[in-house]
């Protein structure tokens, strides 16, 4: 019987061999999935189907790519996994698959917990034969159904790992509330003067609390691929015969001609056919300051067309876009770093099979020893109480839920389960340029009359390019006027009319380059500035005090980025790199044994932010680079980031401190309850006990 732990899984062995990047033909749901060990059982029982060439799972949105012939009816797979104890259905849709929801079952067995202990007190008191027997029944009543609706998620999993011939922590779980209600159970048919039912209520309660502490970390992860996915269109128009047609983008073939309007989003590699457009090619780039491409010049899926119509011809469709592409770098970075083994996957291992051992030695020893079953049983059971892993269960969670309310109250979003530990063990930090180092303003000319700011602040509060946001921000204290007729025209500016005068912020009619302000008949010209963040200089240095190196990767040109470095003391610089070029350089750097923490925020860091080791993206980023970020931080607030790596190595010290906690109650309470000294109810208690001082431990202030 192989050993796994779900959801503290034991570490299995080494993942089977995975999928290519390109081209999975089928995806499962795995909605029940938790750790490592979960990850190389179901990629094993799937590779052992003679149909599929490869399986890639991905633990953060819990699915499972499967290359194999396209068309396959996946029900076998499904049955397979089924007999592996794992649950698994067809992806209909990509939303998220949410787990159990186990904060009722927590009230339930809480609620239950506190009446039963209420009623024991008259129990504990003295009271004997009818009185005792009584109130041994309403606690039986009441303890008995809470205790079998409550413990169900435990019974599920410890069921679906027998039945996979796994066994994982939920077993010795169950194993203890069963046998904790089925003694209490029989001492009270023989009017027995102990029973049990607060023990195995407690033991539920804490343990679902570990349970739901650990769901609140979980659950706020995203696939980055998915919102990379969401800048493909899904129609788009053909010319045919002269006529535009709408067509859905798998009708599109390299050698068509597409028209597009101003505002569009290109749908696949194309080049333009003729003219000159203006481009917003942030998602390579990073940089948020328009391109002009000329004819013949290549467009790629996922760029926006400023200036139109155009007609472009196709080159490149399907997964051979650079969309598609970058999105495939994603997905293979999610699932590299889904494998990553936790400090509580590792204890499993260890904890696991030593609880089972430690039990049935227990047992068979008193069996020999007096020949009383119940005896023997009795400490078996306070031997599965006492040791059952509630202090485990609780060491990472309740640290992770008192570190990331820390963080957030810095203003710092934790959307990986694992983005503490891996920020704490980071030794290298990798950033992007602008928007992240850096942003970009205009600059108000001197001869801008103190009248016209409140008619330039409507117009900036008007558009949502990074400017004029940029702008709004700086004039935040000026009362913008009213304004009539606003309209925007992508990619040329925003215009409208103040009383009586026509007015816009523009490009400039000259150069195209600049921005212009143009009040009645007066023009004022804004000049683009590219400035460090505040800040910025410092938490550069204060990475270094922790003993990190930084790097410098960006899109923008190589003076650009040798003058913010050496502003800002970064040694290690490369400019004008793509996508896939700050993959490999993390890649790189990881090989060498270097731990990267990425920080970046636009779409062409997606890919390096899911590769790092662990990643930060500000609340500026756009939706994908949020999204494959372990931690979002407020914008501007680069400040954040050195102080969230302090926070995040305390945190890993208390969780190594918690479990510290968790071995020495073992040390202590297991020889005494083996001995026969502690019932299944003060089993409980201590249990009980050590749980309450992980979680004490884990409040404790944490100083940045």
């Amino acid at each position: 019987m192989s050993v796994a732990a779900c959801p503290g899984c034991a570490t299995a062995p080494e993942p089977a061999p995975r999928a290519s990047a390109l081209g999975p033909s089928h995806t499962l749901v795995l909605p029940g999935i938790h750790c490592a060990g979960c990850i190389s059982g179901v990629e094993r029982a799937l590779t052992a189907i003679p149909e599929i060439t490869a399986a890639r799972v991905n633990l953060t949105e819990k699915r499972v790519a499967i290359t194999a012939t396209p068309g396959l009816d996946p029900t076998p797979w499904i049955t397979a996994l089924a007999k592996a104890g794992y649950e698994a259905y067809e992806a209909q849709d990509r939303s998220r698959p949410r787990g159990p929801d186990l904060l009722l079952p927590l009230g339930v067995s809480g609620f239950a917990m506190m009446n039963v202990m209420l009623l024991s007190v008259a129990v504990w008191s003295g009271a004997t034969e009818t009185t005792r027997d009584f109130l041994h029944w309403v606690t039986a009543a009441i303890a008995l159904p809470a205790t079998a609706y409550a413990a169900q998620p435990f019974f599920r999993s410890a069921f679906a790992a027998l039945r996979g011939g796994r066994l994982n922590m939920d077993v010795p779980i169950s194993l203890a509330i069963i046998l904790a209600c089925g003694m209490s159970l029989y001492e009270v048919m023989l009017g027995g003067e102990h029973a049990w039912f607060d023990a195995a209520l407690a033991l539920t309660f804490f343990l679902l609390a570990g349970r739901v502490l650990d769901q609140r970390l979980r659950r706020a992860a995203r696939s980055a691929a998915d919102n990379l996915a969401a800048l493909e269109p899904s129609r788009t128009l053909r010319l045919e015969g002269g006529v535009r047609i709408s067509r859905a983008l798998d009708e599109i073939g390299v050698g068509d001609r597409l028209w597009l309007a101003a505002g569009s989003r290109v749908p696949v590699d194309t080049v333009l056919t003729e003219g000159t457009a203006e481009v917003d090619a942030s998602f390579l780039t990073g940089e948020s300051a328009p391109v002009t491409r000329r004819a013949g010049e290549p467009l790629h899926a996922g760029e926006v067309v400023l200036s139109g119509p155009i007609t472009l011809t196709a080159t490149a469709v399907g997964e051979n876009t650079k969309l598609r592409q970058v999105a495939q770098l994603v997905a293979v970075a999610e699932g590299a770093r889904g494998v990553f083994h936790t400090l509580a996957d590792r204890a499993a291992a260890i904890y696991t099979p030593a609880v089972h051992i430690i039990s049935a030695a227990a047992l068979l020893g008193w069996l020999i020893a007096t020949g009383d079953l119940r005896m023997a049983l009795n400490v078996a059971i306070a031997t599965l109480i006492i040791t059952c892993p509630c202090a485990l269960g609780l060491a990472v969670p309740a640290m992770g839920v008192a570190a990331t309310s820390r963080l957030f109250r810095e203003g710092v979003l934790v959307t990986f389960d694992t983005a503490l530990e891996r920020v704490a063990g980071v030794d290298t930090v990798v950033f992007d340029k602008t928007g992240t180092l850096t942003t970009r303003s205009l600059v108000l000319p001197e001869d801008l009359p103190k009248a016209a700011l409140p008619v330039l602040k409507a117009l900036s509060d008007a558009s949502d390019h990074p400017l004029c946001v940029t702008l709004a921000k700086s004039l935040q204290a000026v009362e913008p006027a009213p304004l009539e007729a606003i309209r925007e025209d992508v990619g040329q500016g925003v215009f409208a009319r103040h009383e009586g005068e026509d007015v816009s912020l523009a490009r400039d009619r000259c150069d195209g380059q600049a921005t212009e302000f143009v009040i009645g008949d007066r023009a004022y010209q804004l000049m683009s500035r590219e400035e460090i963040l505040p800040g910025a200089e410092t938490a550069v240095a204060r990475l270094k005090e922790l003993g990190l190196s930084v790097h410098l990767l960006t899109g923008d040109a190589q003076e650009a980025a040798d003058a913010t470095a050496r502003a800002l003391g970064i040694d290690s610089v490369s400019a004008r790199v793509l996508p896939e070029d700050k993959v490999a350089v993390i890649e790189r750097l990881e090989a060498d044994g270097a731990r990267v923490l990425m920080v970046g925020d636009g779409l062409n860091d997606t890919a390096a932010l899911a590769r790092a080791s662990a990643s930060m993206a500000p609340g500026s980023a756009l939706d994908a680079s949020r999204s494959a970020a372990g931690m979002i931080y407020a914008s501007d607030q680069v400040l954040e980031i050195p102080r969230t790596i302090v926070i995040s190595r305390t945190a890993r010290g208390r969780i190594l401190q918690n479990f510290g906690l968790a071995v020495a109650y073992n040390c202590v309470s297991v020889p005494i309850a083996v001995l026969g000294f502690a019932s299944p109810l003060a089993a409980a208690l201590a249990m009980s006990t050590s749980s309450i001082c992980v979680i004490l431990n884990s409040l404790r202030r944490i100083r940045a």
